[in-house]
Parts: structure tokens; sequence; C-alpha cells
């Protein structure tokens, strides 16, 4: 069957659709926000190919994996085996890195314990080991006639008189020893200077080579790595002396490696994680200026905010060992004595006599040393087992460079094994595109060539993956929990792309998200390759160019929630564009727009301007973000953006305004920060971890909703007040449930199972509390509304209307008040935060920090969204937005490219000014497509 037939498909708002869709071809599925383009693609016909494939399995297996149920379809014909790649992080685990997810550092283990060379560290020599045999081979070459001696290190540079050694190598039959370079007779009594560091060989025989020689050899030698544990020095009498072992070991010191395997470059396992950060490449450590702020406060006056004065165990040691010492604790942070700062912050050695009163009068008399304040809180991180005290302490701490592996996360000896010059640390911290260019001029002899022949192929292939899918700017290292829901899907698609399956039907969602247009055209490439592998292709996407690339087009609509889950159009582009029906079409075909601002906004005449910005790859740049009008920063994909505006500007800003204790990045110094009064950050984080956190509670409208209720008759007549209808106390919930609607099954080693409460059947609230109505609905029936619902049943109490109102604005109408925080989209998040925001007074010196507010947004969602960005500025406020969609550059006041390239290639200051002038800017990948959308 070369056809995907789906009938009659009613999951969340689809109103039983039928379609059929193509197989073996890129479809790509569009409408706007919550139209039902993910609950057909992924609820549906993704959803019903993993209950499928589940089913097939054992019923032992099935018990891990978990029972899925049936989608709201009456059939599904055609469907192949499933694959989805969403947007979901990879990984919050610390230890997985890109290399790890990707598999590439798996292959680069292999390939280092197959060629790699190890070095010794102190004599910058490489070190190889040999079987007896070779070492046998080895001596064999020299002339016949040639006299040497085998000798056995069994002491290197050691001091000590050495008795018990000589007295053992005379009880096994000894007999002569070679002395720091002197031959020795061990029947002597050999006395050495215990002060004296001595190297001592065992003499094991003196040979003349023969051509019968071999076996007398091969024993001597077998003999010497058995007692010095597989060193062997072979003394060319006359000549020189060569060293051989066993092992990975220096001839001329201590260094040894063991064998090498592939486990050995592991930092996950114990072979190879450095001992000191466990594998991690940082320890945790108090950060002093999150410990004390003000160090102009004396700790008298609370310089140290965790440190309680009152009467306590901890505080009267300090008392104690500060009147010993004569260390004065009126005395302000900034002006007190190193050496008393570090004794209260550190601890001392010495013993001091404790004595402590206790509320009922007794007295408990100790004599211990003095831990310090510092020290103490970093021990209890360790050792408690409370989550809260551990979460507590974690707020004045931050992640610190091991000093041990200087962040590599290795033995330090690991890092001595090289490839043509380079560690394994080494590679991990190249960019992709670096990388790509080291494995291509790789300088191999013809042994290594041959044994890495395969495991090279498999690491370019993947190399070449990501750089297809744009992430050539990011390094083999960097953490999978720092990576965005964009750049973590298209990962996933460069490892699909590399196993080379057919057959398969993958779901997509969004994969243009964080990407530059730049790097789009290369991931609709790999896409298509999917494609002609034999593979079905279904992308939720709004992105113009992907939709234009697609072999087949799906609107869903025409509105949001109820309003939507109808198929519109569907067919080729040029069919779709040219149905009227089609709201997606109209805006292909121009018929619909976002319009170009006839006049472009000026500055305020305040200006914030950073210099020598040099955070992570920014080049000590200098930029000037104007105040009162509507900024874009824009670049590709790893340019440096973020950096730039999150991590200094933004960290800036809140230190200034809110003292906020967040670690703002490097620079030289910042100005202008005095002309704002407040500063709004949205990103896309989630809004809450649990289920009890939702828009209604995130907003605030939720207590006008709960005041609704308790105002009704039935309320008043029981006593209810506003809190019996919260589901976060005791009173109105379900207790069985806690108020979570949900039971948390753990797992073990599997991720938690969440099941309906079996009480309140996910409703959250006792059966008296669902007794009260209004307007024929329980507290719980307005939880399962969806914005645009509630606010036509609210329409009579305006402080609920007026906050439901901004949720509409921001393109949120379709989303449910209760829906659940984790199951928002990082775009859907970003809005409930700026319609919460939006509820606020403007105070016209307000700063909104937007990172990529279009995610998940149609061009008809971007529009109204762009009308409320704009009515925040004409209130005097300043907008500055992260972004790469054209429709919100275009409409921009000020533009500031970032660029030219990603990761090391970035960094830079490419243009600035209107969207007009970056236009020009022949080096800006920016003005090069943002001249096309400026021409339309």
């Amino acid at each position: 069957m070369d056809k995907i037939i789906v009938k009659g498909a009613r999951e969340n708002n689809l109103k039983n659709i039928d379609i059929e869709i193509p197989k073996n071809k890129l479809v790509v599925m569009t409408g706007v926000s919550g139209s039902g383009k993910s609950s057909l693609a992924f609820d549906t016909i993704y959803a019903e190919g993993e209950r499928r494939y589940i089913e097939s399995l054992s019923a032992y297996a099935r018990q891990f994996l978990g029972g899925s149920e049936k989608p709201l379809v009456d059939s599904i014909e055609g469907l192949s085996p499933s694959i989805s790649i969403d947007q979901k992080s990879t990984n919050n685990n610390p230890r997985s890195t890109v290399g790890t997810v990707t598999e590439i550092y798996d292959y680069l283990r292999l390939l280092f314990a197959r060629i790699g060379i190890p070095y010794c560290p102190n004599h910058h020599k490489p070190i190889v080991s040999q079987s007896v045999e070779e070492m046998t081979n080895k001596v064999m070459e020299y002339e016949i006639g040639t006299k040497l001696e085998v000798l056995s290190p069994v002491c290197h540079g050691e001091k000590g008189t050495h008795k018990d050694l000589f007295d053992s190598l005379r009880k096994d039959g000894y007999t002569r020893v070679r002395v720091n370079g002197e031959t020795r007779d061990v029947a002597e009594d050999i006395v050495l200077d215990k002060n004296t560091k001595d190297d001592i060989e065992v003499v094991i025989d003196r040979i003349v080579i023969k051509e019968d020689i071999r076996s007398r050899l091969f024993e001597a030698i077998e003999t010497a790595t058995k007692l010095s544990k597989g060193k062997v020095v072979i003394n060319i009498i006359g000549d020189k002396e060569i060293v051989m072992s066993e092992s990975y070991a220096c001839p001329d010191c201590d260094f040894s490696l063991p064998e090498l395997e592939p486990r050995i470059f592991s930092f996950n396992a114990p072979y190879g994680a450095c001992p000191h950060c466990k594998g991690l490449g940082f320890t945790k450590h108090i950060d002093l200026d999150l410990l004390i702020p003000d160090k102009n406060k004396s700790i008298i006056d609370g310089a140290i905010e965790t440190f309680n004065l009152d009467n306590t165990i901890e505080s009267n040691k300090l008392f104690t060992v500060c009147r010993e010492l004569g260390i004065d604790l009126s005395t302000p942070i900034s002006k007190m004595p190193k050496k008393d700062l570090d004794v209260i912050l550190y601890g001392s050695p010495y013993l001091f006599d404790f004595d402590f009163v206790s509320k009922n009068g007794n007295t408990r008399h100790t004599t211990d040393t003095y831990e310090g304040i510092v020290s103490q809180l970093e021990r209890r991180y360790i050792e408690t087992n409370s989550g809260w005290i551990r979460e507590w302490i974690d707020r004045y701490m931050n992640d610190t460079t091991c000093e041990v592996c200087n962040g590599s996360r290795l033995k330090p000896e690991i890092l001595n094994i090289l490839i043509d010059g380079k560690s394994i640390w080494d590679v991990v911290q190249m960019s992709i595109k670096d990388l790509i260019v080291f494995f291509d001029n790789l300088k191999l002899n013809e042994q290594q060539k041959e044994i890495s022949e395969l495991i090279l192929k498999e690491i370019k292939s993947r190399l070449e993956f990501l750089d297809h899918v744009g992430l050539n700017y990011l390094s083999l290292q960097r953490e999978a929990g720092t990576l965005s829901g964009g750049e973590a899907q298209r990962i996933r698609l460069a490892t699909q792309i590399g196993s080379r399956l057919s057959g398969v039907l993958y779901v997509l969602d969004e994969p243009s998200i964080g990407l530059h247009q730049k790097d789009n055209d290369r991931l609709i490439d790999s896409m298509k390759n999917m494609r002609d592998l034999g593979n079905t292709l279904i992308v939720v996407e709004h992105d113009e160019d992907t939709m234009r690339a697609a072999d087949y087009l799906i609107d869903i609509g025409p509105g949001a929630g109820d309003n939507g889950g109808r198929v519109m159009a569907a067919g080729t582009p040029e069919e779709v564009m040219n149905n009227e029906n089609s709201l997606t079409g109209q805006y292909l075909t121009g018929k619909k727009r976002i319009e170009v601002p006839a006049k472009r906004r000026k500055s305020n005449g305040n200006w914030i301007t950073i210099k020598g910005a040099s955070e992570n790859n920014l080049k000590n740049i200098n930029v000037k973000f104007p105040l009162g009008v509507m900024t874009c920063v824009t670049g590709v994909s790893g340019s440096g953006k973020s950096t730039l505006v999150n991590e200094i500007l933004c960290h800036s800003l809140q230190h200034s305004v809110y003292k906020s204790k967040v670690k703002v990045g490097k620079h030289k110094s910042i100005t202008g920060l005095e002309n704002v009064d407040k500063v709004v950050e949205i990103s896309q984080d989630p809004i809450g971890r649990t289920p009890r956190s939702n828009p209604a509670t995130y907003t605030g409208v939720f207590d006008d909703i709960r005041d609704v209720f308790a105002e009704t008759k039935e309320a008043k007549m029981r006593g209810y007040d506003k809190g019996r209808f919260s589901f976060n106390v005791k009173g109105g919930r379900c207790e069985a449930c806690w108020g979570d609607g949900v039971k948390k099954i753990e797992m073990h080693f599997l991720p938690d199972v969440y099941v309906p409460c079996d009480v309140c059947h996910g409703t959250r609230y006792n059966s008296e509390t669902l007794d009260i109505k209004f307007k024929g609905k329980t507290i719980a029936d307005v939880l399962e509304m969806r914005v645009s619902e509630a606010i036509e049943f609210f329409e009579n109490h305006k402080k609920v209307r007026d906050k439901l109102q901004v949720l509409m604005d921001v393109g949120l109408g379709y989303v449910k008040l209760g829906q659940s925080a984790p199951t928002l989209s990082g775009g859907e998040a970003s809005r409930v935060k700026l319609a919460k925001e939006l509820q606020k007074k403007a105070t016209g010196k307000s700063v909104f920090i937007l990172d990529e507010p279009t995610t998940g947004l149609h061009t008809d969602d971007i529009k109204k969204l762009l009308a409320i960005l704009n009515r925040i500025v004409e209130n005097g406020d300043t907008v500055i937005i992260i972004e790469h969609n054209l429709d919100v550059i275009k409409v921009a006041d000020y533009i500031i490219d970032l660029g030219p390239d990603g990761g090391d290639g970035g960094g830079t200051i490419v243009a600035t000014g209107t969207p007009e002038e970056v236009s020009k800017c022949e080096s800006s990948y920016t003005g090069k497509y943002l001249k096309k959308y400026l021409n339309k």
C-alpha cells in the first residue's frame, strides 16, 4: 500500500478527520497553533504506530514498556514502523554529552585504544608495550658477538637502606646487582644511605649473542619481567642501554599506563573517570559572591546569608574561636584580614574549648577543631539526605572546573595517549566543523590506516550528518542537557540519518526551530535524503521554505482549539496555495502577509553599552542596545546570541535592578543600566516542573476564578472560602492524590509512570467541592476549558476576562486553563510568561527580553504576537528579541547581527542598524536572506 489511510481521527480537537497521506514522501503538516497538527501527527498516527509495536512484543517486554491506549481513531491502514523525533531535551544527566548521545565518543574510545600512542608526560617520548617474545626478537637483531647484560629494575629513585630487598634477593639466589650504575655482589653487606634516592637493578644474566642463544635469552628476559613487574633493561656492554616493558611504561621514569582498551577512555567508568570529580569535569563549591553578596557588611550585621547569629552551636563556636584568635566580627568583610576571613570560612586545625548552654540551662563542654562556615556547608551538601537542604545550599554554590583533570573528566594519565598529537580531550573540544577537517587530514602510518579504516568511516559519517543538520558549531563535549529543543531534535535526526533505515515512518516536530535560514536548506536536503532511502516523513512545521519543499502539504484549521481540527487543504504546495480555504496558502502566495513598517522607531536617546564581552565564544566585542525600541539579535546558530543577551545583558540587568545572585558573563564594563527599572525575561524554560503548575495558576487568573466560585450562593451557605477551591491545600482537594489528579508510580530504573487518581478520577477535588457549581460548571470543569471557551464563560467578570484576553492575545486561546506545565512546549511556556507580564502596568523603563518567542507559531500567530510586542514599545518600554524568524526580524527597529558563523567562527559583530541597513551588508548571512523579505 502506497498510502497511510486515516479514518475517523477524533483525538483532542480533531473533528472526525479522514485523510490519505502518501508514503515515501516528505509530508508537512501546518496550521495555526492549536489547530490539531500535533494531535493528528503525534497523538494519532505515531501513537497508533507505537501501540502496534508494543502489542507485537512479548508479555515480558510489555511489562517494562507499559501499556499504550489506542488513540481515538476508527482505523489507520498502511502504517509503517514509527519513530518520533520531537523537541524534548535529550538528557539532563551531566554525564550525557553530544559525543555520547551520537555514539561518536564510543567510536573515539575504540580509535584511541587501537591506534593511540602513549607518551611519557615527563620525558615527552612515546612508550610502547612488548611481549617477552618481541623483546627477545629485538635483542637478537644485534650482531653475533655482542655482549650484553639482562637487568631487572627493582627500585627507581627511592630512599632507604633497602636491607629487606637485598635479603630477599640473596634468599632467591641472585648474586649481582647494579646500584646507581655500579655492579655489586649481593653477598656483600651492601649498606646504603637512607636519605639517598637509589636505582637498583638485578643482574639476571650476562650473555654473548650466538645463533643458538635465543632460548637462554628468552628465559632471562622472562625472569627479568617477572621480578620487575614488566620492565627489562638490556645493557649492551660498551655501547648503550635499551629499556623495554610488557606494559606501557617509560624507560626513564615511573610513569606507566594500563593496557589500552576502550573502557579507560570512558569518563562514566572508574577505569577512566577522574577520581576527584568522578568523571563530571567539575566540582561544586560555595561561591563567596553568592554567600556574601554585600562585602561592606560585617558578620555581626548579617553579611553571611546562611549563618544564624542566634544562640546556636555553630554561632557559639564561631564567637569562641574569634574571641581566642582576636578576630573582630564587627569589621566589614571587605576590610577583614584574609587570614581571619579564612579561619571563619574554612576553619582552623587548632583545638578549642567550646561551651554550649542549652535552653534548659545545661552546659555542654567539648574540645574540637573549628570546621568553618564554607567547609561545613560543602560537607552538609554531600552528606545530607534532605533534598530541601541540598537545594538550599545549592543556591550558594557554583560549578568549578575540576582542578585535577581541568574539566577533561578523565584521569590525567589517559590524556597522554595521542593520535596525531591530539588527546581524546583535545578532540572532543573541537567543533564539529573543525573535527571534520582534522579527520580528513589525519596523519597515520600504513598499519594505523588499516586498523582504523572502519572506525574512521563511522566517525566521519556521523560528523557529516551533524554538519548537514546545521550543528557544526557544537563540540562533542557539550552537555546534552544544555542543548535547546531544536538542537536536541536535530541531533536525533542526524543519528537516524546515520542509521540509514528504510521503510520507516518518521514524525518530526518543527526541526527548523533555532535554525538560521543559512542552515535550513541543508536540513531540508537531509530530510529529502531520508525520504529517498524509502522512508515517509511527516513534519509538523511552520517554516515557509520547508512547506515549499514538501511533496505533500496538509493544512489543519481553520482556527485553534474547538475552532480547529479540520483538514482545510491537502496536496502539493501549489495546490494548497490555490485553495482559498487555506490560511497557510494565503500566506504562501502573499495574499496575507506581515507588513514591513513604513517607518522605523528611533531610540529614546538612552543606550545600554557593553564593552569587552568575552563569555564563551564572544571575541571581546563592544555592543550598544538602544532603549525604547524593538531590537532583534540575529545570527547563525552558535554565533553567540544567547551568551550576549541572556548571560551578559539580562543577568547584568537582573543584578542591577533586583540585586539578583545570578552569575554575569565575562565583560569589561556595562553602562546605561540606571535607565531601566524593570527587566522581564521571557525564556522557553518551563513555567513549572510538576502537574500542579498550569497557565491558570501561573498567570494568577485562577485566584480570580476561585473568588467567583467562593461568591456563589451554595459556597456561602456551606461556609467555603476561595481556599476551598485550591488543589494545593487541604480542604477542597482530593486527599488520595493530594490534588495532583494523578498518582506517581515509581519504576526504579525506569521513568516514573503517572496514572489518573482512582478516587477523584483526575479532577483533583473531593466530591463536596465538586458540588459547588457556577453556571452549571464545577471548578474542575473550568480547568478543563480552553482559554477561548473560558473567556466567553466569564464574560461578565472583568478581572477574569481581562487576564484571559491577554492569553488570547499571545495566541494561547487553544490551551486549557489547567493544562499541566510539563506538557507545554517551550514556545507555549514563553507566551504564558509574556501574558503574565502584560497584565502588569507599563513603567516606560522596562526591558523585555525574549528568546525565540515564535517557536511553534504559525505566521498568523506571529502577526498577533508582533502586535503585542509593538504595543509594549509604544508604551515606552524596550523589547529585545533573539530570533531567526525573518518576519519578526524585518519589522524590528534595530538589528544586532552576530557571526559570521557558529562556535569559534562566531562571536563578532557582523552588522548593526535598521533591517534595511543590515540587508546591505554583504558579509551578513542574515542580511542576505532579509533582503528577499524586505523586497516582497
